[in-house]
């Protein structure tokens, strides 16, 4: 895959050169890997507009039918529309788009044990962070951290005629497509037929901010014959839709740009400013009684601010069962220097012990290259988790010296309700030959930084608003 990355990232110079940026470039070669993967899995792309009728042309009939395939595909009616709506060309040279075509041609796209369209995406997103274009790392999640927590959190539709699965920030589809194929894993594919109608067509849900990651979500559900609901817009500043779910996986995006103010929802307790930690009143609110979650979260999310109001509340409508602190590095290049967790919780049932389970201490920092995060990163969590999805399984505390801990809520309460608990030494944070790349502390202290701006923020606010009232 990173041979087919390099040389599709070498042709994007190439069309610079033709006036179409890196974010051009991707989008329209996900039209084309979705027309290629189209016609490798036989789905039905109305006659005459499909692959096979493009690669057989060049020169300027190549790029009026490539226009006009796109035409067409846009006002097509359902799921095919959906993920072909505002799509334009962006291809002024027709030997440019020839060579792209047969680049794409030459491969077959859906023998590859891979996310096809999500690995090409992200190793072009990879390129393109590392050349410094922003925004490159929001939309993913590593595939290792998604399958570990798909396995914990077992979202099998067969439990009930109406279960519903939600990532609310579901970027290009990862939690979602990974759901299904774990379903597809533990059962063989052996559905009844009136059963894997009902998973494909009203099961799977989600929401993404930015169209391009949204339209790659549909193209990769709808190439394994799912028929998601995608939503287009902000999950955490638009009133809500009175659905609810049986199971939420997310990763919320990062970062404090853009929250400056806290959302007019009724539905939230709590007023923060806080991106992440509004999201965490969002998936509360969105939950069935009873639905159970799985919660990326960073650090600071954990600790600061009005962290201890929102998970008091959490704690008492939910079972926050379980924390996983991740490795660092887990999300580089993407977002480097960010430490995260993901926590795991249960609607409907008030918290009475929490387990954390420490997967940084004396895990050597992830690199790309030469430690990549792997499933033996988080296999003793997953056995320590144990196979209850609710997080119910017989546990056992490890002590002081061991990675899982299990934490009373009276604990929790004397600490405000904030779960920054820790209690292993990490030597390797004293190891000067195993510290952090310069870059990854530099993103660290940013990421720092900026959790303390906002706060700044929110007390100038709560200033202001006082002074308000005083006149």
């Amino acid at each position: 895959m990173s041979d087919i990355v390099n040389k599709l990232w070498g042709f994007c110079h190439t069309l610079r050169h033709d006036g179409i940026d890196y974010g051009d470039y991707i989008e329209q070669l996900t039209y084309l890997l979705f027309l290629k993967m189209a016609d490798e899995r036989e789905v039905v792309i109305p006659k005459g507009f499909d692959w096979n009728s493009l690669k057989t042309r060049s020169g300027t009939d190549l790029t009026d039918h490539y226009a006009e395939i796109l035409r067409k595909l846009r006002e097509e009616k359902g799921l095919l529309g959906d993920i072909f709506a505002q799509s334009m060309p962006r291809f002024n040279n027709p030997v440019n788009l020839k060579r792209l075509v047969t680049m794409i041609d030459e491969e077959h796209w859906s023998a590859m044990d891979v996310d096809v369209k999500g690995a090409c995406f992200e190793g072009l997103l990879e390129k393109a962070a590392s050349e410094g274009k922003k925004g490159a790392g929001q939309y993913f999640t590593p595939r290792v951290l998604i399958q570990s927590v798909v396995r914990v959190m077992k979202p099998d539709p067969r439990a009930r005629t109406d279960f519903t699965l939600c990532d609310p920030a579901c970027g290009s589809g990862g939690f979602l497509m990974s759901a299904y194929e774990w379903l597809m894993g533990v059962t063989k594919g052996a559905l009844e037929r009136g059963e894997i109608k009902r998973i494909k067509t009203k099961t799977y849900f989600g929401q993404d901010l930015v169209p391009r990651p949204r339209r790659l979500a549909l193209m990769n559900l709808y190439l394994h014959g799912i028929v998601p609901k995608i939503y287009l817009g902000d999950a955490i500043y638009e009133p809500d839709r009175g659905e609810l779910y049986d199971c939420v996986l997310t990763n919320p995006p990062f970062g404090t740009k853009g929250a400056n103010q806290a959302p007019d929802r009724e539905d939230f307790t709590i007023e923060t400013s806080n991106k992440q930690l509004n999201f965490v009143q969002h998936v509360v609110n969105i939950l069935k009684d009873g639905g159970r979650a799985a919660m990326v979260l960073p650090d600071n999310c954990l600790f600061e601010g009005k962290a201890g109001e929102v998970f008091k509340i959490l704690m008492q409508d939910c079972n926050l069962h379980t924390v996983l602190r991740l490795p660092r590095g887990t999300f580089t290049p993407y977002s480097q220097g960010v430490k995260a967790n993901v926590v795991f919780f249960q609607k409907g049932v008030k918290t009475e012990h929490v387990w954390i389970f420490d997967a940084r201490s004396n895990v050597p920092g992830i690199t790309k290259k030469d430690r990549p995060l792997a499933r033996a990163h988080f296999e003793e969590f997953e056995k320590c988790y144990g196979k209850d999805p609710n997080g119910q399984s017989k546990r056992e505390d490890t002590g002081e010296s061991g990675r899982f801990r299990k934490f009373h809520i009276s604990d929790i309460e004397n600490r405000d309700y904030k779960l920054d608990i820790t209690w292993l030494k990490d030597d390797s944070l004293e190891d000067a030959d195993d510290l952090p790349a310069p870059e990854e502390l530099a993103a660290e202290a940013i990421t720092e930084l900026e959790a303390a701006v906002d706060e700044l923020k929110a007390i100038v606010a709560l200033v202001e608003n006082n002074e308000g009232v005083e006149k």
